[in-house]
Formats: C-alpha cells, sequence, structure tokens
C-alpha cells in the first residue's frame, strides 16, 4: 500500500542553512511543480516575510554554500519565488529521498529543519530510506506516517460519512463569512439530528487538523 510519511532534516544537513541563520522570521516553502529532470526536485522555493527580512535573505543566498545559482522570478510585497541550483551535496540528498520511486509532494521550513510530506509506494520503501538515510550520516525523523486508502478520501483518514458531510458543508455556504446555511438546516438537508452533525463535524476537523499538523507526545495532556 502506498504510503505518505512526513519527514525532517535539519536545514544544517540539507539547505539554506546560512541564508535562515541570517534572518529572523523568514518563512520557506517550496512550489509544488512535478520535476522534470531528476537534477530538479525542487527547483522553485518561496520566501515570505516583511521587506527587511526579504532583503536581508536575499544578501543571504550570495554566500549560502548550499546555493549553486539562484534567480528571483517574481518579487511581491511580502513573497518572493526562486529559480534555484543547488550545490550536490544537497541534490544528492534529495535523490537518497526519492531513490525508491517516491515522491515529494511539498517540503518547508519550521524551526530551523526542513520538512518534507513524500509520497512512497509501499511502506518498505519508506524503511528502506530512513535506514539508507541513517547509515549515510542524514539525521532524519520521521514525524508521521499514514497509509494511502483505497477510495481517494480516505488518506485524510476521513470516513465516508465525515467526507460527504464536509462536501456538503462546503457546497452549501456553511463555512462562508456570514454563514449561508446554519447547522439547523444542514441537518434537515442531511437528514440526521443536530446533534449528530456536530459531533460527525467534530470528528472530521480533528482527523484534519491531525493530519496536517503535527503535534508531539509532549504537547498532549
Amino acid at each position: 500500500m502506498s504510503t505518505i510519511a512526513a519527514l525532517s532534516v535539519p536545514a544544517a544537513e540539507f539547505a539554506l542553512h546560512h541564508t535562515l541563520e541570517a534572518t529572523d522570521g523568514l518563512a520557506v516553502e517550496i512550489e509544488r511543480v512535478v520535476a522534470y529532470d531528476p537534477d530538479h526536485v525542487m527547483p522553485y522555493v518561496w520566501f515570505a516575510g516583511d521587506e527587511s527580512t526579504l532583503a536581508t535573505a536575499d544578501d543571504a543566498l550570495s554566500d549560502d554554500p548550499s546555493v549553486d545559482e539562484f534567480e528571483p522570478l517574481t518579487d511581491l510585497t511580502d513573497e518572493c519565488l526562486y529559480r534555484m541550483n543547488w550545490v550536490d551535496d544537497v541534490i544528492v540528498i534529495l535523490h537518497l529521498l526519492t531513490e525508491e520511486q517516491a515522491t515529494i509532494l511539498d517540503a518547508h521550513v519550521e524551526n530551523k529543519a526542513w520538512r518534507f510530506r513524500v509520497l512512497f509506494p509501499e511502506r518498505e520503501a519508506l524503511s528502506r530510506t530512513y535506514d539508507f538515510a541513517t547509515e549515510q550520516g542524514l539525521s532524519i525523523g520521521i514525524q508521521k506516517v499514514h497509509r494511502l486508502e483505497e477510495n481517494r478520501h480516505g488518506r485524510f483518514g476521513l470516513t465516508d460519512a465525515q467526507y460527504e458531510t464536509l462536501v456538503a458543508a462546503l457546497e452549501r455556504g456553511y463555512y462562508e463569512i456570514p454563514r449561508e446555511m446554519d447547522m439547523d438546516h444542514l441537518s434537515d438537508e442531511l437528514g440526521i439530528s443536530h446533534q449528530a452533525l456536530s459531533e460527525r463535524l467534530r470528528r472530521a476537523h480533528r482527523t484534519l487538523v491531525a493530519e496536517i499538523v503535527d503535534v508531539g507526545e509532549s504537547d498532549k495532556e
């Protein structure tokens, strides 16, 4: 069964460590693209921050040892999109993460570490990637792992009823501001009680948040 894993790698062992150290409050996220070349797994990177932060980051890129060449493509008020040519050490790690026919779905920086969501064709491919990465001395961490279910929306851990309820709520304007349909009318349309709808939505919301936000055991009460 295909598996999605949330992985972390310290920026100091991967990319943009110098730039991140030189700036405060810089947000970094790759633009999600399908790689057109094995050496260009994540060629486009967004920087976000205030004007001063972005200016400092742009200057720092020139001295960042993980970057071979870079080119700003889009300069917005609080965001800038760069095309990156990484040095060989970064490319090697990217190849290592995708060696087992894996696909990097997205990546961003959090607390001076890169966070990746990687799709592996099978659970064993993740295990082999982790074992090989650690053997090569890479400090790779696994934050979360879940299997892709046979149905498309199952990847988020939702039941059929939860998924269908969320779709109905979205389509009927329950999440609009102001709401176009309240919970009483939505529960009538779905043929369930107000209480059942409330509990179903809360469970669905909790499942989605748990899929997106990594909460360590030490953070739980």
